[in-house]
């Protein structure tokens, strides 16, 4: 990291720590790739200095699709606006200031919809879960060109997806609920669907779009889903559909936890199955299969670290080799591009 002046910035430079206004706002989050827009506004914010990470080509540079500070917050906003809904039954309409946030910070980006991002299994709780759901449910939407208050919607429809489970009091958490759940446990763990969208009928703020986002995410193309086994569902449900499976299998919401391999190709298998396949090939365009930091080895053998991704490739990240066949370490850094490298591929993935 270094402090730089503004009046130094070029563009293309990454936010190192986040830029707060005199009244404590942020301006811009860290991780930000700051292009002249962003530059100006530093500028007529009178903002002299920031902190921004030194470029190298060979230190892993992780690109998330919801930078981890607004994360945090909206995390943070979500969990006390339900806990009082549920608790003391006051109104959830700040939830559109949330998805408002996560739309517009992604509206801001104009580099948003052509990266692929690094996502990854992590221990994670319901609020956790629905800013990462919304977030990637968001990012579908913009990729396939809806219309800003469609996207809205499905911002918060996906924000508040899962609130029915605040109503249970069986645990779901790193648990297979299919497998591992007794009948009536399940009956009652499928429910949630029902709970959330019943608590949120009367609400007038919320388009009948969100509101159906709640109740059908759980439905399924070959009517296997619950809790009315449909089969025709308005776009917003797809999409959530597909972004929640995903992340259910990263954090462990009903499912047992798994990677982000184990993620995708149960997603991939669902394709024209469980899923629409239009709506899955949107999703798989901007997911890494080895997210930065993955320990890999090549069909050469090779023993390497994922330190970057290439931009709509999401198999040929760029690689630091560590290793050789023989297990020698490397006496320098050795930087491989897969995708400039047609003879060099990821063989398959090195467990810790």
């Amino acid at each position: 990291m270094k402090t730089i002046s503004v009046s130094e910035l070029t563009g293309g430079e990454y936010l190192a720590r986040p830029v707060k206004l005199d009244d404590n706002q942020t301006l811009f989050y860290e991780g930000t790739c700051l292009y002249m827009k962003h530059i100006e506004a530093l500028v007529s914010a009178d903002i002299k200095e920031v902190v921004i990470f030194e470029p190298t080509t060979l230190s892993p540079r992780e690109k998330k699709v919801i930078r981890e500070q607004l994360k945090a917050d909206c995390s943070k906003k979500m969990q006390s606006v339900m806990e009082q809904f549920v608790t003391y039954d006051n109104g959830i309409k700040e939830i559109s200031e949330t998805a408002n946030e996560i739309v517009e910070d992604m509206f801001s980006r104009e580099e948003v919809v052509d990266r692929v991002y690094d996502i990854r299994e992590r221990n994670a709780d319901l609020y956790d879960h629905s800013v990462m759901v919304a977030s990637l449910s968001i990012l579908t939407a913009l990729k396939m060109n809806l219309s800003q208050w469609e996207v809205y919607d499905i911002g918060v429809g996906s924000l508040l997806h899962d609130m029915g489970l605040r109503y249970l009091s069986t645990p779901y958490q790193d648990v297979d609920v299919d497998n591992e759940f007794d009948p009536e446990s399940l009956f009652e763990y499928r429910k949630h669907t029902l709970y959330g969208f019943s608590s949120v009928e009367k609400e007038t703020w919320m388009s009948n779009e969100s509101k159906k986002i709640i109740l059908f995410h759980h439905e399924r193309l070959d009517r296997s889903g619950y809790p009315f086994k449909q089969i025709v569902m308005p776009i917003g449900v797809r999409i959530v559909a597909i972004a929640d499976a995903f992340d259910d299998i990263l954090c462990g919401i009903g499912k047992k936890r798994g990677n982000v391999r184990q993620a995708l190709e149960y997603i991939r298998n669902g394709k024209d199955k469980l899923f629409e396949g239009r709506i899955v090939d949107y999703f798989l365009e901007f997911i890494a299969a080895y997210p930065v930091g993955t320990t890999v080895v090549t069909n050469r053998g090779d023993e390497a670290v994922v330190i970057e991704q290439n931009e709509h490739f999401t198999d040929r990240p760029k690689i630091k080799l560590i290793k050789d066949r023989f297990g020698k370490l490397y006496d320098e850094d050795k930087l491989i591009d897969l995708l400039e490298n047609d003879d060099i591929s990821i063989e398959n993935v090195k467990e810790s």
